[in-house]
């Protein structure tokens, strides 16, 4: 089934502005959140694609890499070469380097130029995607992660060669070790990548029968990875040299690793801001008082709640948000009320508001919102029968 549109998915414009993004982000972010639909499967599923959508879009270079090509423009798989040799995929995938060689195949025998220039090799090594899932908390603390990666490791019993017992290549007999040879045809002369030792200028005599003479062999590797404190979603982290193993001796390519950040029970993660629903019950938010709730490195916080505080009113906790990436600082968290009203009333609680409706009427200035807004409607009727 295919993605719905991003834009379509918050709400906005394809012209939205950031702000316009983070306010119908934060809307519906706050509407699926798993914790106002527990047990809903189909919402916590739209949770997750908001999620998605807004990461995309509030970064700008990803946003306009969006705008112009869509979802394909994050798509894993474009480009990939061979596949995995262990036929598991698990969370992982080749992209290789193979362009450079695309583009010296088309202009390299009008331009003259050589692959391999005579060397024993055939190219370096593929480079190579891990997918990563690290929680909120790993996100904030940072961990060290061992990864195991379908690869593939140079040859032991060639020592990388090729040949067998590590007998070294010897010069291309069709080639004399140029890697290119050349016809001629009228009055031009094409100059080719030699088919006997594709470009590199030797051949093996004898193959190792370990890796049928390409120097490599499939193999999991495992690695330790260190994460840092602050990353987010879509974070790369590049391994140099730990990537696939190039042909008979050629340099390793590089391994990449993507981060995703799962999404919390109870935090909502904006940048390096948290935000936290808190309800309460509707005497706190009339009388006033202090709550306990708890903080994204583990530890707790109180907030002082203001007599008549209303539903959605939010309280900053300064420096209680999440750790920023390569800075000692952090972000701010926002504690956001939500007034619940009481349910199973008993008689004798129920008579008690009934007594405290009918004190307020004589004041009329408790509720000035709902006084206000009912006053609106009062005169937009009145001005309706004119």
């Amino acid at each position: 089934m295919s993605k719905q549109d991003y834009y379509d998915l918050l709400g906005v414009e394809k012209s939205a502005s950031a702000d316009d993004l983070k306010k119908a982000y934060r809307k519906m972010a706050m509407q699926y959140h798993p914790d106002r639909n527990p047990g809903d499967k189909s919402a916590e599923q739209k949770f997750k694609e908001v999620n998605e959508a807004y990461d995309i879009l509030k970064d700008e270079q990803r946003r306009a890499a969006y705008d112009r090509f869509g979802h394909a423009a994050f798509e894993n798989g474009g480009g990939a070469r061979g596949g995995n040799p262990f036929g598991n995929g698990a969370g992982f995938d080749f992209t290789g380097s193979g362009f450079a060689d695309i583009f010296d195949e088309m202009f390299g025998e009008f331009m003259g130029g050589r692959r391999g220039g005579g060397g024993q090799a055939r190219g370096r090594g593929g480079d190579l995607r891990y997918n990563m899932e690290v929680s909120l908390e790993d996100a904030f603390h940072g961990k060290q992660a061992t990864i195991r990666v379908p690869t593939s490791i140079q040859c032991d019993a060639c020592q990388g060669t090729g040949g067998e017992k590590g007998a070294q290549p010897v010069t291309c007999p069709t080639c004399h070790g140029h890697g290119r040879v050349r016809a001629t045809q009228g009055f031009f002369t094409i100059e080719r990548t030699c088919q006997t030792c594709g470009g590199g200028g030797k051949v093996i005599e004898k193959a190792c029968t370990n890796c049928h003479g390409q120097g490599r062999i499939a193999k999991e590797k495992t690695l330790q990875v260190s994460i840092p404190a602050g990353v987010e979603d879509g974070t790369r982290i590049r391994l140099a040299g730990e990537g696939e193993a190039g042909m008979r001796g050629a340099p390793a390519g590089d391994l990449y690793i993507f981060l995703t950040v799962k999404p919390h029970r109870l935090f909502q993660r904006d940048g390096a801001d948290i935000y936290c629903r808190v309800p309460i019950p509707m005497t706190t938010a009339a009388l006033g008082g202090q709550i306990e709730i708890p903080t994204v490195d583990g530890g707790r916080a109180k907030v002082s709640i203001p007599a008549g505080a209303q539903n959605g009113q939010q309280f900053r906790l300064k420096g209680k948000g999440m750790s920023v990436l390569r800075s000692p600082s952090r972000g701010d968290m926002y504690a956001e009320v939500v007034v619940e009203t009481p349910v199973h009333l008993t008689k004798k609680q129920k008579d008690l508001l009934e007594q405290f409706v009918a004190e307020s009427a004589k004041s009329g200035k408790q509720s000035p919102e709902s006084d206000g807004f009912f006053a609106r409607v009062k005169e937009f009727f009145d001005a309706s029968r004119d």
